[in-house]
């Protein structure tokens, strides 16, 4: 064996009570378990739990993926494998015109950085991409809003009959190229200009081809339960499976409805959909400061949602449908500014903003919020990232107790202070949820986060401690196990996480990073 995991205790990812024994790994593979083995290097695991390598069901590391290859901020948790692509906006498949618009769109999820290398346009352009070196393997959906822009354009408009047909053949391109899926952002343009029949045509592609589509829904507020619906009936109608993206019920309009969001996907399940959901283990969300604008002022792309921005008299239209009546955008409920934190800028002169909602930094500049807020999207060419304290701790631990539910970080890795999850995800699963408030059994946990998104991803040989199965894998101890990134400081390495093995090779080693580019590209497998 090339390496032996001697005695520990280990939780195989099917939910199975822990059982204490060897592991071998040689070529990159569980080569076996138990018996009395031997290898050119043994681990002694003593009390340490050894799990398959954690699975982030949502990531946003398209592009810090390949920029800073490294990758601690997903290593340290134990992180093995992300899926990314997600939310309907990322780079690829576009041509020179649209990447040039996504580059701008969502660089305050992922940056847009100097000097970068892009030398990729298609799907599996960028997948190979990946294959050059990574830390963690990699798994990618086609994203919606992109394919939207590079076939019908940034436009509020229905798409042609010949536009969905262009649209749903860059789908299947991307997924013969080895996408796992769909994914979309419909509180994001242009994404969100899609029709309810357009996303079934899109994903009756899907299905087809064995993928799995992983929406964004329309509203995470006041019309959630509304916006769930319509997803599982966009998927039934296309028989294609369904992942609920960062599944949460938030605002205060959703206090306590957790319950009727799984009753509902608990009857679709009965009735024979095939759903399951991810979340993340906090009460904040985040996303881009511009995602709060109501659509049609971001209609036509940055110039023009710049232009409507340096309006006076639409600006006042725009403060009426973000304040007063809540726009699509903002899912809906009308925004407190205090509630919305800026937590990443792109310019000197607005570092001063970081950690402070828009309604404090108004106050202190003496202007009305909404003045603040419009003057900052503006100057930041709306490359500003936010918090949204928006999330209840009893939806929170409701929904992550369902039979589908899987583990995602929707982790921001850029700006001054981003939201910790990038960080934290899995080590606060167990030691919040697990250790410290028993919402799981250890065992049930690491299942949600290893096995189960596995089955989702259709991996045949990831998510479990078995022979054959590639070695990704994680030691932790479950006593110790803890994130230590918070709001103030959240790009800290979690404790209690000493070892982590991506195919088979030590990615972290006794707490400190090897260096090592271990991971690839992870493809669909054919239908």
């Amino acid at each position: 064996m090339d390496i032996v995991i001697r005695g520990a205790r280990v939780a195989d990812g099917t939910g199975a009570p822990l059982v204490r024994t060897d592991v071998g790994i040689r070529d990159g593979r569980i080569a076996a378990i138990g018996g009395a083995l031997t290898g050119t290097r043994v681990l002694d695991a003593g009390d340490l739990v050894l799990a398959p390598g954690f699975i982030d069901m949502h990531a946003h590391s398209d592009l810090q993926l390949l920029a800073r290859p490294d990758h601690l901020a997903k290593l340290s948790q134990g992180v093995t494998t992300e899926v990314l692509g997600q939310d309907g906006l990322s780079y690829a498949p576009v041509d020179d015109t649209t990447l040039a618009a996504i580059r701008e769109h969502i660089a305050g999820w992922n940056d847009d950085p100097d000097n970068f290398a892009w030398t990729w346009r298609s799907v599996g352009e960028y997948l190979d991409r990946l294959d050059e070196g990574i830390a963690v393997n990699a798994a990618y959906l086609v994203p919606q809003g992109t394919v939207r822009m590079l076939a019908v354009g940034s436009g509020d408009r229905p798409a042609t009959e010949s536009e969905v047909d262009r649209m749903c053949e860059l789908v299947a391109t991307g997924l013969r190229e080895g996408a796992m899926g769909m994914s979309s952002g419909l509180t994001y343009t242009p994404g969100m200009y899609a029709s309810t029949e357009e996303l079934v045509a899109l994903c009756e592609v899907v299905g087809s081809l064995g993928g799995y589509y992983s929406p964004h829904h329309r509203s995470y507020g006041k019309d959630a339960l509304a916006a769930y619906t319509e997803m599982i009936d966009v998927c039934r109608r296309a028989n294609c499976p369904l992942h609920l993206a960062h599944a949460t019920m938030n605002f205060s309009v959703n206090k306590g409805k957790a319950p009727e969001l799984l009753r509902l996907i608990d009857e679709a399940l009965d009735d024979g959909a095939d759903i399951s959901l991810d979340t993340y283990p906090y009460l904040p969300g985040s996303t881009v400061l511009s995602a709060l604008l109501p659509s049609w002022a971001a209609d036509g792309g940055l110039a023009a949602t710049l232009a409507r921005l340096s309006d006076v008299d639409t600006r006042e239209r725009i403060r009426a449908d973000i304040e007063e009546i809540g726009s699509d955008g903002a899912h809906g409920v009308p925004i407190d500014w205090d509630s919305i934190e800026i937590n990443g800028v792109r310019k000197a002169e607005n570092v001063h903003l970081v950690g402070h909602s828009v309604a404090e930094s108004a106050r202190r500049a003496g202007i009305p919020a909404a003045q603040l807020y419009f003057d900052v999207l503006v100057s930041e060419r709306l490359g500003t990232s936010c918090l949204m304290h928006v999330g209840h701790e009893d939806n929170v631990q409701t929904i992550m107790r369902h039979r589908t539910h899987t583990g995602g970080s929707d982790g921001l890795l850029v700006g001054d202070r981003p939201h910790p999850r990038a960080w934290g995800t899995f080590p606060r699963y167990l030691a919040r949820y697990v250790r410290e408030l028993g919402v799981l059994e250890l065992a049930e946990c690491i299942a949600h986060l290893t096995g189960r998104p596995a089955r989702r991803l259709r991996l045949a040989d990831r998510g479990l401690i078995k022979e054959g199965y590639a070695a990704d894998l994680v030691l932790f101890d479950p006593d110790t196990v803890r994130d230590t990134a918070t709001f103030d400081d959240p790009r800290q390495q979690a404790e209690g996480i000493p070892y982590v093995f991506v195919n088979g090779i030590a990615a972290l080693d006794d707490g400190s990073p090897t260096g090592t580019l271990a991971g690839h590209s992870l493809r669909r497998r054919s239908a």
